[in-house]
């Protein structure tokens, strides 16, 4: 818009940024002039430097305005304090004119062509080298290659490696099997080692036995890694090979190892093979050459291939507040796509955050900050990690994540890396659609959580022992509630899967207007107390709820490794004193059960007027006394009068009998994602079919 004299007006309000700017102009106009001496920004980081020399914002705050394309990030966009806003007058990062920006922290990728060198077609199977495309990284820009690490369950997370990503979709290192895994036959205890016959690869060293003759048709391990859960299927470490003796089939890695040892029968598979590129989708690098091998899923011209390079987040604030991040698309990155970090009113809205190496978002500390309506998906490790609040005086960090789609996380960690990870008290997780996962849906600690209204399916696809929602093992993380929320179709692996899982005596949960449907284990107390399971619906379960006495268990494992480790944990935060003495009085009970040292009966607990149709109803066992559970009220093997089963309609007819036992209608139709000025629509697979409003 022009003022009347024709010159531009400037607005001090809105900042300018242009895959075609540069960061000596004014960084006031959305295109350069026509003398090509002044326009928009070509940086965030210098728009960012012109808000901070503003010192203070002006009324009604900065709009930074990005304009469509695809903006490189070189290194981390860095917010801090001098970063932010104020309420009335906050920041603001979004596209211009609702235009598709893309921050990447990686790069896109030209210029594949044949293999014409015979000693690595002959590394390759002949079905394989008339279609392995080859590129040289380092001629497209990018010198750090970057190197596998050891990640996993009880590993520090760690950025990715150089990863390739190819139509949106994270391609697959060079692997065998191409699906599923192969057995270890046994520990390395049960062979002596090698003997020096058949063709021993490095050296003999601690590992376990697998007699599989596939790697004879491999000509190195170097940078050879293995994948596995190797003692249990809720724990899995990436190793690197260091030999294998093919004549006593003893397979060694380098430290670090899987802490919980090795067990015959556990299953894994190798990575990062040349000679295993055999299918469409896969690659592999060679970190010594720079070149990168790679048999695309479709003509390599007709789609964008792109590799990972930035190891930092592609935004990382720290202290700043009153800034909002909108409809911006955030991928590519080794690492974390967006950090906050001990932050005041920060916004994610309408971002899509994907093809990111670790969690997606990380909210840590801070308060009242918000993701709403983000799209996140194919991560390497979780999809998000909110914490906040203090557990000592219960201070609730007033987080919210909410209206989010969350799919194909744990990509490279497969455990414990949920959709959403939450720690801390006072987060509400509302409205999310998380879906596709190895592992967990919200992976929970503390108090007073509300989670409602999300949509969970196809989670626990991979691991065994494992809960859609899991919390566990702390008498003091109390007062979380879980309602009116839709489970369908969890899966399980070795163990199973439960669908709300109250692990190692975890208590003071409320259970409410929840629906769960083909769940194994749909709710789960694994010993606690106090705990209400209350207005639910169970169709087609096994069973429905199940409670066991695993607080009783006078296991030397049991009682060194977990009731002691609660007790610590309850004397930490001083039970008989406020908030806690106040809060949750009946946390007092449980001294006179310590001060026995027999253990913890899991009393309190209430199943009351829910609906099972289908499956079991009921399992109480393993030391739990059925007589201290409350049981009453509940519409079981009785029409409870669905509205659409066949449709997964849960909804009650008028006149169901369940009404009459004192049943409250579930709001079924405000479950799920939902239309908002950031999520204009819901496609087809981000719909479900609904009840009547």
């Amino acid at each position: 818009m022009k003022a009347r004299s024709g010159k531009p007006r400037i607005d001090r309000g809105a900042t300018y940024v242009s895959t075609d700017g540069n960061d000596g102009w004014s960084g006031r106009r959305p295109a350069p002039s026509r003398a090509g001496k002044d326009g928009p920004f070509a940086t965030l980081a210098r728009a960012r430097d012109e808000i901070r020399a503003m010192g203070a914002p002006p009324e009604g705050g900065v709009t930074v305005h990005l304009v469509g394309g695809t903006h490189i990030i070189h290194e981390s966009l860095e917010l801090t304090e001098e970063d932010g806003g104020a309420k009335e007058a906050p920041i603001l990062y979004r596209p211009w004119k609702m235009g598709k920006v893309r921050l990447l922290g990686g790069r896109v990728l030209s210029g594949f062509k044949r293999v014409k060198d015979e000693r690595v077609l002959r590394r390759l199977e002949p079905k394989a080298r008339r279609h392995v495309l080859e590129l040289d990284l380092r001629r497209c820009g990018v010198k750090d290659l970057g190197r596998f690490r050891s990640r996993g369950f009880g590993r520090d997370t760690l950025p990715a490696h150089l990863e390739l990503f190819f139509a949106g979709r994270r391609m697959e290192v060079a692997r065998w099997p191409n699906d599923g895994f192969v057995r270890i036959d046994g520990p390395a205890e049960a062979l002596p080692e090698g003997d020096g016959h058949g063709r021993p690869l490095g050296r003999i060293e601690a590992g376990f036995i697998y007699r599989g003759d596939r790697p004879r048709r491999w000509r190195s391990l170097e940078d050879v890694w293995i994948h596995g859960y190797w003692a249990w299927d809720w724990a899995d470490t990436y190793e690197q090979v260091d030999s294998f003796d093919l004549a006593t089939g003893h397979l060694a890695t380098l430290p670090p190892h899987g802490i919980y040892g090795i067990k015959a029968g556990q299953r894994f598979y190798f990575l990062n093979v040349l000679e295993e590129l055999d299918r469409p989708g896969e690659y592999y690098v060679d970190r010594n050459s720079g070149v990168l091998y790679f048999w695309p899923p479709s003509p390599v011209s007709s789609s964008e291939a792109a590799a990972t390079v930035l190891e930092e987040p592609i935004i990382r604030m720290q202290g700043a507040s009153n800034i909002t991040l909108q409809g911006l698309t955030i991928e590519y990155g080794r690492g974390n796509g967006v950090e906050v970090n001990d932050c005041t009113d920060i916004q994610l809205a309408g971002c899509t955050i994907r093809n990111i190496g670790n969690f997606g978002v990380i909210v840590g500390g801070g308060r009242d900050n918000r993701v709403v309506g983000c799209n996140v998906c194919h991560t390497g490790d979780g999809g998000m990690s909110i914490s906040g609040g203090d557990r000592r005086t219960l201070v609730p960090s007033g987080h919210v994540v909410e209206n989010n789609h969350i799919h194909h996380m744990g990509q490279w960690c497969r455990c414990y890396r949920p959709g959403i990870l939450m720690n801390g008290v006072g987060i509400r997780a509302a409205n999310n659609l998380i879906h596709d996962g190895p592992h967990s849906a919200i992976h929970f600690g503390g108090n007073e959580h509300v989670i409602e209204f999300n949509h969970f399916h196809h989670v626990c696809q991979e691991t065994g022992d494992v809960g859609a929602l899991y919390i566990g093992r702390d008498w003091t993380q109390r007062g979380n509630m879980i309602r009116h929320n839709f489970f369908h179709h969890t899966q399980g692996y070795g163990m199973g899967s439960m669908a709300i899982y109250l692990d190692d005596c975890a208590s003071g949960m409320t259970v409410y207007g929840n629906v769960f449907y083909r769940c194994t284990r749909a709710a789960f107390i694994g010993g606690g107390r106090d705990n209400r399971v209350e207005n639910n619906i169970f169709v087609d379960c096994d069973p429905a709820v199940m409670i066991d006495g695993r607080g009783l268990d006078p296991s030397p494992v049991w009682h060194n490794m977990v009731y002691r480790t609660m007790k610590e944990l309850l004397d930490a935060m001083d039970h008989h004193k406020p908030p806690y003495s106040v809060r949750y009085p009946e946390l007092a009970q449980l001294d006179r059960y310590y001060s026995d040292d027999k253990g913890v009966p899991p009393e309190g607990n209430v199943i009351i007027r829910n609906i099972r149709v289908g499956g079991k109803w009921t399992v109480i066992h393993w030391r739990a006394d059925a007589k201290l559970v409350l049981v009453r009220d509940n519409l079981v093997d009785e029409d409870p009068c669905f509205v659409d089963p066949t449709a997964m309609d849960f909804q009650l007819a008028e006149g169901s009998p369940a009404y009459g036992l004192g049943f409250k209608r579930i709001p079924i139709e405000k479950i799920g994602l939902y239309k908002d000025r950031y999520r204009a629509r819901l496609t087809r697979d981000q719909q479900w079919p609904r009840g009547p409003s």
